[in-house]
C-alpha cells in the first residue's frame, strides 16, 4: 500500500469552476486603477519554471498597464502559503497569484482543513502554461518503459525510492498510485523542491522522479537519466520520443490528467480589472516572445480568458480530486 499520509475531506466538485468566479460578488473597480505597482505572488521557489513565467509576464504586463508589476515569491506548504496570502489580500487589483494546480485543486483533498477556500476565496484570471510531467529513473534502475518499471519495483519491494516535493503533487501521487494499483512498494523521499530531488536522482541517492519536463529534459537528453513515460493524453512536444503512460496501456486518471499554471486574483477583485488582466495575459501568452520562453522551459503555452479558465477548472477539478483517492493517499 502507499506509504504517503495526508488528510482528505469530501467536497462537492460540481460547479467548482463557477464558484471561483461567482462565489462572492466582486467589488467596484477603482477608476484610477492602476495607480501603484501591481504584485504577482508566485507560490513556488525562485528560478523554477513558474517563477520564470511569472517574471516574463510581469515585464509584459507592466508595459500594458503603465505601472511596475513586481514578482514576489511566497513559498512553503506545497504552494499553500502563497495561495493563502493572495486569498486574504485586498481585492483591489494590486495582488495576483501565479500557481501550479495543486494549491487550488488537490490540496482540497489532501488537507482536512485549509486556511483558504480555493473555490470561494479566489477567482481565475487566465491559464498561462501547461507543464508536462515525465517520470525518469536513474541508470541504476534497469527499467526502460512503464511495464518494466512496475515489474522491477514489484520484484524488488522497498528498493525503488522516489523523490517528491509537496502533498498532492504528481511527484507524490504517481508513486503512491503505483503502490495501490500495481502492488509496488516505492519509498517516498520528501524534498523542499524539485531541483533538490533531481540532484539526488542524478547522484543515485534515489531511483525515480516524476517531475516537470522542463527540469528533467536536459538530463534525459545527455543520458544521465532515462525517461520512462509522460503524463497526459498526448506526447509532450518537448520530449516527443518519450511515450505517454496511456500509449503503454496505463489509462488511469492519475496518469492522464495534467493541470495548468494559472493566474488568479482574490475573489472580490472587480470584474473589470480581472477581465482586463485576463485579456492582456492571453495576448501576452500567445505572443512569439512568451511562447518561445514557455516552450523553451518545456511547457506548452495556453492563454485564455477568465470564463474559459473557470470552465476548464470546473472540468478538471473532479478528476484531480479523484486522482488523490485512486492513489490511495490515506488520512494522517
Amino acid at each position: 500500500m502507499a506509504r504517503f499520509t495526508t488528510r482528505r475531506h469530501t467536497l462537492l466538485a460540481v460547479g467548482a469552476g463557477l464558484a471561483l468566479t461567482l462565489g462572492i460578488p466582486p467589488a467596484k473597480a477603482d477608476t484610477n486603477w492602476p495607480s501603484k505597482p501591481v504584485r504577482i505572488i508566485v507560490n513556488l521557489a525562485a528560478g523554477g519554471g513558474t517563477d520564470m513565467i511569472g517574471r516574463q509576464l510581469a515585464v509584459s504586463l507592466s508595459k500594458v498597464i503603465g505601472q511596475p508589476v513586481v514578482v514576489e515569491n511566497r513559498v512553503g506548504a506545497g504552494g499553500n502559503i502563497g495561495a493563502d496570502y493572495v486569498a486574504k489580500s485586498a481585492p483591489d487589483g494590486y495582488t495576483f497569484l501565479l500557481t501550479a494546480p495543486a494549491p487550488i485543486a488537490q490540496a482540497m483533498a489532501v488537507y482536512k482543513e485549509l486556511p483558504y477556500n480555493p473555490q470561494t476565496d479566489l477567482r481565475l484570471v487566465s491559464d498561462v502554461a501547461l507543464p508536462r510531467v515525465v517520470c525518469a529513473v536513474s541508470p541504476k534502475i534497469p527499467a526502460r518503459n512503464a511495464h518494466e518499471l512496475i515489474a522491477w519495483a514489484k520484484a524488488h519491494p522497498g528498493k525503488l525510492s522516489a523523490g517528491s516535493w509537496g502533498v498532492g503533487t504528481q511527484s507524490m501521487v504517481v508513486p503512491a498510485f503505483f503502490d495501490k494499483a500495481y502492488g509496488t512498494q516505492i519509498i517516498n523521499v520528501g524534498y523542499k523542491g524539485e531541483s533538490q530531488a533531481i540532484n539526488d536522482l542524478l547522484g543515485g541517492q534515489i531511483g525515480m522522479v516524476c517531475g516537470t519536463v522542463s527540469a528533467l529534459k536536459p538530463h534525459i537528453a545527455n543520458g544521465a537519466l532515462r525517461a520512462i513515460a509522460t503524463i497526459g493524453e498526448t506526447r509532450s512536444s518537448n520530449v516527443p520520443d518519450v511515450p505517454t503512460f496511456a500509449e503503454s496501456g496505463f489509462k488511469d486518471d492519475v496518469l492522464l490528467v495534467t493541470g495548468p499554471i494559472s493566474l488568479l486574483a482574490p475573489a472580490k477583485t472587480p470584474s473589470a480589472i480581472v477581465d482586463k488582466i485576463g485579456r492582456e495575459t492571453a495576448k501576452i501568452t500567445k505572443s512569439p516572445e512568451m511562447k518561445a520562453q514557455i516552450e523553451g522551459i518545456g511547457m506548452e503555452p495556453m492563454g485564455n480568458l477568465p470564463a474559459e479558465a473557470a470552465a476548464g477548472y470546473s472540468a478538471r477539478l473532479p478528476v484531480l480530486l479523484r486522482s488523490i483517492r485512486d492513489a490511495g493517499v490515506k488520512p494522517e
